[in-house]
């Protein structure tokens, strides 16, 4: 469609946990498009932690990094193909990728960047059904479903247990 813009995330626009009902199909696409940016980001991350991370300890979680990368790929599709139905043109810039030599810390970094995307995917479903796009939010649920397990494999990486990313909203 020769029509569409490119939407690039930004900070200061409204945003998850701003009420799923206030949502328009413009502000949709804005969003997914900051999903996007957050799925290339993972993308980037994955690759790189998984062929950095050194030692007997990482090496079965680089495997498993390696695997959330073609996960995430798969989700940037899927995204995108979204943000096109929608009308919208799915942006190329990826959110900023932090890299770190000690393995650890590389490895809160990726949990950090899932909690984050699971909250907002949270609030992304409520969003499309508040606009009737029941489709889209249900994508968005399988993809929800992946993350999660990312953010366990992450924190069981870490000896911890996953964190309550529920909003307040969620917790009423």
């Amino acid at each position: 469609m020769a029509n569409k813009q490119a939407t690039a995330p930004t900070a200061n626009q409204p945003g998850p946990g701003n009420g799923a009902a206030t949502v328009t199909r413009h502000d949709l696409i804005r969003l997914l498009n900051e999903d996007l940016a957050r799925e290339y980001q993972a993308i980037i991350a994955y690759v790189v932690y998984s062929q950095v991370l050194k030692g007997p300890q990482y090496m079965s979680i680089a495997q498993e990094l390696e695997k959330h990368a073609h996960e995430e790929l798969a989700h940037a599709l899927t995204i995108a193909r979204q943000i096109d139905y929608l009308g919208g043109m799915p942006t190329v810039a990826p959110r900023e990728v932090k890299t770190s030599e000690d393995a650890q810390q590389m490895l809160r970094f990726d949990l950090d960047n899932e909690n984050e995307t699971v909250r907002n995917y949270r609030e992304r479903v409520r969003q499309c059904e508040a606009l009737g796009e029941y489709a889209i939010a249900e994508h968005i649920r399988e993809i929800l479903v992946a993350e999660q397990e990312h953010q366990i494999d992450l924190a069981t990486a870490l000896g911890q247990d996953v964190p309550d990313v529920t909003s307040p909203r969620e917790r009423a």
